[in-house]
């Protein structure tokens, strides 16, 4: 399929899935006029990307665990493909993320407390 029918199904806009090509996240064949062609898992890959990104994870990420991904929800790696430096890059984002995580519940708690100062019984 061509770059806009991928687009249509995955509800990408074609200027992300260009820029997934750039960060080496999506690697279309060129046809003979230079046109990108994806296949089938073209949009499974996609929908992968965006739940990784919506995630909070960094391109950089995504392009050093995708090779491990079978499906949106199995993660296939063999011992020996798991470096060190990957380790370290994958722990710092979970410490990344549960940083966030907790800075929302902070803010989320603010919040309730307030609406409860300004309207008691409305929480």
């Amino acid at each position: 399929m061509r770059i806009g029918e991928l687009s249509r199904r995955t509800g990408v806009p074609t200027r992300m899935l260009r820029y997934y090509e750039e960060q080496d996240l999506l690697d279309p064949q060129r046809s003979d006029n230079g046109y990108r062609w994806y296949g089938e898992a073209a949009v499974v890959r996609v929908q992968q990307i965006r739940g990784l990104l919506d995630s909070g994870l960094t391109t950089e990420i995504i392009r050093r665990i995708l090779p491990f991904l079978d499906g949106p929800e199995v993660i296939h790696v063999a011992p020996a493909c798991v470096t060190a430096e990957l380790e370290g890059l994958l722990r710092a984002e979970v410490g990344r993320i549960q940083a966030r995580i907790d800075c929302l519940s902070r803010n989320r708690d603010a919040l309730v407390a307030y609406l409860a100062a300004v309207r008691p019984g409305s929480v």
